[in-house]
């Protein structure tokens, strides 16, 4: 997920006063550990096109992997796309001119699997509210494939909002026990129990395994607790857990090339992240193949939700070798000092002599496609070799 993208988009603080002011939609039902991770990669699939398209799709081999769920057993994700039907998504806070408004969706329209592909849709209500950035905190899927408890995403998941805010802000009881889907248990209505078994154990694995610390205070009505809240700050361990936010994947071949063709940053690590680095540099070294492309990245989006330039194909071991080169000449590059980058710049520029060739270099750079194989002579003449294998 990883990596998948981590962007926060934080809803509002609900406040230690009476007057509610959340703008956040609340799941009902007791989702299973996978059905939330599931939920989660379903969104950022569709996050781009929510309010444009009806449906939406998805490899479901991708989606097991993103989930962290390596089985071909499609029963299982069948009860898992099932659950997300049959759970009610609600809301329930201020518009932009400040009027109260209450809506209720399933959370999935429909979901169905056919010849490998996920495809499933939203509610137009539901799917206007998930896009809305003060409602939703896109989450990120490195960090919850790590998650082993249900408990402790969910927890994560409604702390994460709030994390530019410091403070979740109190939640009455009730209301935090429908956010950890123990709403209709009665062994949980003791906060005693409820702290043990839930809390405990949630705010732990929070804090080892995710990028913000947690910290719950309760107040108490008489002698019984009748409110909690949770301290938020960001996680300093962060880098020493080797969890990717993004520049991981920015620092790239594959990222660098998808930006020069017009691809958005978020979109560059969705696909990265559904796909993996090896699978994109193949369909964008089949999109470079192909004339008179006007748009490379309309193609290329094509091309990965449509499997052109499949591995089967004639031309797929060709494009292989291409991407893999192309990789291998960004390794080159990065081992080169400044001083030793710049003259391999200029060195390789004045071999140029067409006008054409030149500027998609200075555009480019060594990602030009245009001038992909007199890239990989040149390097080859350096460093002797470097190919080989």
């Amino acid at each position: 997920m990883d990596p998948i993208p981590k962007e926060s988009l934080t809803g509002a603080l609900r406040r230690d006063s009476v007057k509610k002011n959340v703008a956040a939609i609340h799941v009902s039902g007791k989702l299973s550990l996978l059905q939330r991770k599931l939920s989660n990669v379903l969104l950022l699939n569709a996050y781009d096109t929510l309010v444009t398209q009806g449906s939406h799709r998805i490899d479901a081999r991708t989606l097991c992997l993103m989930i962290g769920y390596n089985s071909n057993d499609t029963e299982t994700l069948k009860t898992a796309l099932r659950g997300l039907a049959e759970t009610v998504a609600e809301w329930d806070m201020l518009d932009e001119k400040g009027r109260q408004e209450w809506g209720v969706s399933a959370l999935l329209s429909y979901a169905k699997l056919k010849d490998g592909i996920c495809e499933y849709a939203y509610s137009p209500a539901l799917a206007e509210k998930l896009h809305d950035p003060k409602v939703f905190a896109l989450i990120n899927l490195n960090i919850q494939r790590q998650f082993t408890g249900g408990h402790a995403l969910a927890l994560y998941e409604n702390c994460f909002r709030f994390v530019n805010t410091g403070s979740t802000g109190w939640w009455e009881l009730e209301v935090f026990r429908r956010l950890m889907g123990v709403d209709g248990s009665d062994y949980y209505k003791s906060y005693k129990q409820l702290n043990a078994k839930v809390i405990k154990p949630a705010v732990a694995e929070v804090n080892k395994v995710s990028d913000i610390l947690v910290e719950p205070e309760v107040r108490k009505m008489g002698r019984s607790v009748s409110h909690i809240r949770f301290k938020i700050k960001r996680n300093p361990q962060l880098a020493m857990m080797n969890i990717d936010d993004g520049e991981g994947v920015r620092s790239g071949v594959v990222y660098t090339r998808l930006r020069e063709l017009g691809v958005s940053d978020r979109l560059a690590r969705q696909w990265i992240g559904q796909h993996g680095e090896d699978h994109v540099a193949q369909k964008i070294a089949f999109v470079d193949a192909q004339p008179g492309v006007k748009s490379p990245a309309r193609y290329l989006s094509a091309a990965l939700k449509e499997g052109f330039g499949a591995e089967s194909e004639t031309i797929s071991p060709v494009l292989g070798d291409r991407a893999a080169k192309l990789k291998k000449v960004q390794e080159l590059v990065a081992a080169r000092s400044p001083t030793q980058r710049d003259a391999d710049r200029r060195l390789f520029l004045n071999g140029l002599s067409e006008a054409g060739l030149r500027a998609d270099f200075e555009a480019h750079g060594w990602m030009s496609a245009l001038n992909a194989e007199a890239i990989f002579g040149f390097w080859e003449e350096l460093e002797p070799g470097a190919f080989e294998g």
